[in-house]
């Protein structure tokens, strides 16, 4: 018996799913160990149960290790040094979007003549990243517009082919597909 296609949903039946995961989970770490024998690659992966239990697999040394090399390469914070609070980080942010605000609202100030500002290049640059986001916004939904009025005169074309009976049509000349030759 061949195999079907599986419908990639999640699986209803907890035990058929917990079955599927457990399965798929040994084959995907298995193609990793052969990747990585057969590429010399070094592989990492890292997998959470929907009970929360962990499954990992670091092919060369140990997971910190490989977490920490992904953490250089990336640029990102060492795996030994302490995360932000999200209470800081949402400090930032909430001071980047004020400041931000504050950079759109001058711009618009600035458009529309309604005071005397001077702009930095710096809130230019970042007003000119605005506008350019804005007019592509604008242009997709034009354009999604005019698809929908094209289709919509597309229904009303085909409606009206479709109700039009062409074997009625009479016509006087006896081959109206033929050119008389007292035309010429």
């Amino acid at each position: 018996m061949g195999r079907g296609r599986v419908q990639m949903k999640r699986i209803e039946n907890p035990v058929h799913r917990q079955v599927t995961f457990c399965k798929r989970r040994a084959g995907l770490l298995k193609k990793a160990k052969e990747l990585s024998v057969l590429c010399d690659a070094e592989i990492g992966v890292v997998i959470f149960s929907a009970h929360g239990k962990l499954y990992e697999l670091a092919t060369k040394g140990t997971m910190q290790e490989l977490i920490e090399r992904y953490g250089k390469y990336t640029g990102g914070p060492p795996a030994d040094e302490p995360m932000v609070e999200p209470m800081q980080d949402a400090k930032k942010e909430i001071e980047m979007l004020k400041q931000e605000i504050e950079i759109l609202q001058k711009g618009l100030r600035y458009m529309f003549g309604g005071g005397c500002e001077y702009m930095s290049l710096n809130e230019l640059l970042v007003l000119e990243k605005h506008l350019e986001i804005w007019i592509n916004h604008i242009r997709s939904t034009k354009m999604d517009i005019m698809f929908q009025e094209i289709q919509m005169l597309r229904n009303k074309i085909e409606e009206n082919i479709s109700n039009t009976d062409f074997t009625t049509m009479t016509t006087n000349m006896m081959h109206p597909l033929t050119i008389a030759n007292n035309i010429f």
